[in-house]
């Protein structure tokens, strides 16, 4: 690993005698790791990441595109480290209350997955990414998550300064150097330059600076990098104290863990370097925002507009809670979202630029729905009148290439394919024929 030598000289100082531990560490291989979701998996084997109950080490990195199991949303795969932000939530929230969370820099969408899977159903994740190109990938994984509660928008972060007070917890989980990531991108390393760093700390601070009026009085904020650099995270911190009324709250780590724990006199957070635990570089913090006051959602027009009666007394039976949710169009697409966040939503659509809210259901087609692919892969669908074909792995590996299927006889119609009780997609099963609906931009086009 050719390392920049201001990048070596920066460790050099800021950790001493564990420099050649640190340096060392970054000749090793990466740690495979992925976390799994609660409501399609339960997670097997002791080898566990010990601050994430879903988490798990692999001891080798599997075709993770050839694993039906992934393309269903069963696990995601995700860095060790970061899965540190279930210790931020955890000991920051009462993730069992209704809660608006905001993850501000969301893709793909390692961070909102993970809010979606360890706050209650009655919470929203607002997932924001403020790239374009980047958020199809957001779009993708969030819908194999199979979670309804959630809305993704693509708005610079100021775009959110208007909405005064509008969320519980805020993820701020910064566009940074990178340098926890050297030992996996080798891109990280030729990006990395001591300029580069001094505009990361600056767009961090700008971040935090245009999202702070958005988190409620009595809120939590929590910042992520996944750097060591100090200007970053330590500073920038500090900065926050300086320029806001709030205070840093402690994390109880078991020291097991190796984390380090950063501490000043008006700040604190959490370090995690790869010669101290079995991951990659990271740093967390968690802010509460002075005072206390519930959320404030301003009152909006309604212009969303709503299919029929009877269309929603059909997509009823679709879906396992259909009380507790409600039916908007999306041009010809009926989707869902959590009745009680409607007025969230019509919020977010006069201030923010929405591209996905809730689950899609189906496309209104002349005098038939045709059903959406997110419908399938939904933790809410009902089982018993969308009832799956299961597949084998063979099966379910030309369903995803979308090469020739042969299935068992089947009545004619729309049917759900599944593997190991997971949904993958749809079907049209037709006289003679099978019309693979899986997305044709999400077809695997890998070997065995």
């Amino acid at each position: 690993m050719d390392l920049p030598d201001a990048f070596k000289k920066q460790m050099e100082a800021q950790l001493g005698k564990d420099q050649d531990a640190f340096f060392q560490a970054l000749q090793s291989p990466s740690p495979v790791s992925i976390r799994f979701n609660p409501k399609k998996f339960q997670p097997k084997g002791n080898n566990k990441v010990p601050w994430c109950l879903a988490g798990r080490y692999l001891e080798d990195r599997p075709s993770f595109t050839l694993d039906p199991l992934f393309q269903a949303g069963a696990y995601y795969v995700q860095e060790a480290s970061s899965m540190l932000l279930e210790q931020a939530v955890t000991q920051s929230i009462d993730i069992t209350a209704p809660t608006v969370a905001l993850d501000l820099c969301a893709a793909p969408g390692g961070k909102s997955t993970h809010l979606l899977g360890l706050m209650s159903s009655e919470s929203l994740v607002i997932s924001n990414e403020a790239i374009r190109g980047r958020a199809a990938g957001l779009i993708e994984n969030i819908e194999k998550w199979g979670y309804p509660n959630s809305i993704i928008t693509q708005n610079d972060p100021a775009d959110f300064s208007r909405l005064e007070g509008f969320a519980d917890l805020i993820l701020v989980d910064a566009p940074c150097s990178g340098e926890g990531l050297f030992r996996k991108d080798p891109l990280a390393i030729r990006e990395w330059s001591p300029l580069n760093v001094e505009r990361c700390a600056a767009r961090q601070r700008r971040i935090l600076a245009d999202v702070w009026n958005t988190l409620r009085p009595g809120g939590a904020l929590i910042y992520s990098t996944c750097t060591y650099n100090t200007k970053e995270n330590h500073e920038n911190l500090r900065w926050v104290a300086e320029n806001n009324d709030c205070t840093f709250l402690p994390l109880r780590l078991d020291p097991i863990w190796g984390i380090d724990e950063v501490i000043s006199d008006n700040y604190s957070g959490y370090q995690c370097f790869p010669h101290h635990l079995r991951g990659e570089g990271f740093f967390i913090s968690v802010m509460k925002k002075a005072g206390q006051a519930a959320c404030q959602v301003p009152r909006s027009k309604d212009r969303l507009l709503y299919p029929s009666n009877s269309t929603s007394a059909e997509l009823n039976t679709w879906i396992t809670n259909p009380e507790n949710t409600f039916h908007f169009l999306h041009g010809s697409v009926v989707r869902m979202l959590p009745r009680r966040y409607k007025p969230h939503l019509l919020v977010l659509l006069e201030s923010a630029r929405v591209i996905q809210a809730g689950t899609a259901m189906g496309e209104l087609k002349k005098n038939k729905i045709v059903p959406d692919h997110a419908i399938a892969l939904s933790i809410f669908r009902n089982r018993k009148q969308l009832a799956g074909i299961a597949l084998s792995k063979d099966q379910a590996l030309n369903y995803l290439r979308m090469d020739r299927l042969q299935l068992p006889e089947w009545p004619v119609g729309y049917h759900v394919v599944e593997y190991e009780g997971l949904g993958l997609g749809w079907v049209n099963l037709l006289p003679g024929r099978i019309n693979n609906l899986f997305p044709s931009s999400r077809r695997i086009r890998l070997g065995n």
